[in-house]
């Protein structure tokens, strides 16, 4: 069984997600853990895919969506969603879980909800606690290169819960 975790953000640096998602950091200070020369070093296992990139990056895509539709130029806009697909440690003894189809996953989630949204998904474990689950972080952008936003099926589907 996995749990959803669902943050938006307004930072305006769109190479920032991407960076946390590809190197180790500190699960009590954020910050990159550096290696011997001072460089931020990769997560030792990771999946990585864009979707509705077309051979950009997610942050130049992001860019040019929202320059093409005139959104996310205000400190106030929120420039990203981000869901954290948290599987439990069980999954991978009880459901045949592994990193690929968690990946899979992540990605089925992120085409069905975000269509035209690019998007960048990344499955690892969980490597601070040692519990051994598998986690897929799905990042979309606000804007749509297709001009979908609130149309998206996301966000028809019903409230199941309320933030605190």
């Amino acid at each position: 069984m996995a749990t959803i975790k669902h943050t938006s953000s307004k930072n305006s640096d769109l190479t920032a997600p991407e960076h946390y998602l590809t190197f180790q950091h500190n699960e009590y200070t954020g910050l990159p853990i550096l290696d011997e020369n001072g460089r931020p070093q990769l997560r030792e296992e990771y999946l990585l895919d864009t979707l509705e990139c077309g051979g950009q990056s997610f942050a130049m895509a992001c860019l040019l969506a929202n320059r093409k539709y005139g959104k996310n130029f205000s400190p106030d806009d929120v420039k990203t969603h981000q869901y954290i697909i948290s599987f439990d440690p069980r999954d991978a003894a009880d459901n045949g879980l592994t990193l690929e189809k968690a990946q899979a996953l992540g990605l089925q989630f992120c085409k069905e909800n975000f269509p035209g949204h690019p998007a960048i998904v990344c499955a690892h474990p969980d490597g601070h606690n040692g519990a051994g689950g598998i986690s897929t972080f799905t990042l979309s952008s606000v804007a749509s290169e297709y001009g979908l936003s609130r149309g998206s099926p996301i966000w028809k589907s019903p409230v199941t819960g309320r933030r605190a």
